[in-house]
């Protein structure tokens, strides 16, 4: 955009690009500051399985973007939102079970939800302050991989929403663990 143009645009306009510049500039800092200036590695969350070059091996580049670099999917383009069928949701990246189709709800946001993980031992939470906003956010406790967010909206009896990104997530039908459990 050259300077003329930006000085015909109403304020709105250039309120939106400075707010653009500055969230933009927000996320390629907070990448930036991640990277363990030790090692020359880069990690992040509380894993101690992998470093970031591993990671990056083994997961596509958007459950990369998601479970390590703590992005987030587009609301109702998960392949879990609508998702009905019984079984358990694993964490993509190290494959933890972390939440049971028993408690998954449909909560009208556009991401997978769960009243409550599988155990409490299995997700840790931090504080996100990211987007001029305090969440608490949902990490895989195992492998420190962003799962999403937990909110105080949710459904009895635990009146919490775990609202999770799909790519965070792998599935296993009960069928299959079925049929797992009677072979052995």
């Amino acid at each position: 955009m050259k300077l003329y143009q930006i000085k015909t645009l109403n304020l709105r306009h250039k309120y939106q690009i400075i707010l653009g510049t500055i969230l933009l500039l927000f996320v390629n800092t907070t990448a930036i500051a991640i990277q363990s200036p030790k090692s020359g590695e880069e990690k992040l969350g509380n894993s101690a399985m992998k470093t970031e070059k591993e990671w990056k091996g083994c997961l596509t580049p958007e459950e990369y973007r998601i479970l390590r670099e703590k992005g987030t999917e587009m609301a109702f383009s998960g392949k879990y939102n609508k998702h009905k069928e019984e079984g358990v949701y694993k964490c993509a990246g190290c494959g933890e079970e972390l939440f049971s189709s028993e408690t998954k709800y449909d909560s009208g946001s556009g991401w997978p939800s769960f009243w409550q993980p599988i155990s409490k031992e299995k997700i840790s939470t931090e504080t996100d302050k990211s987007f001029f906003m305090s969440r608490t956010e949902i990490l895989c406790k195992t492998c420190g991989g962003h799962l999403g967010h937990v909110f105080d909206d949710g459904p009895q009896p635990s009146g919490l929403r775990y609202c999770v990104n799909s790519v965070s997530l792998d599935f296993e039908s009960k069928n299959i663990l079925n049929t797992e459990k009677q072979g052995k």
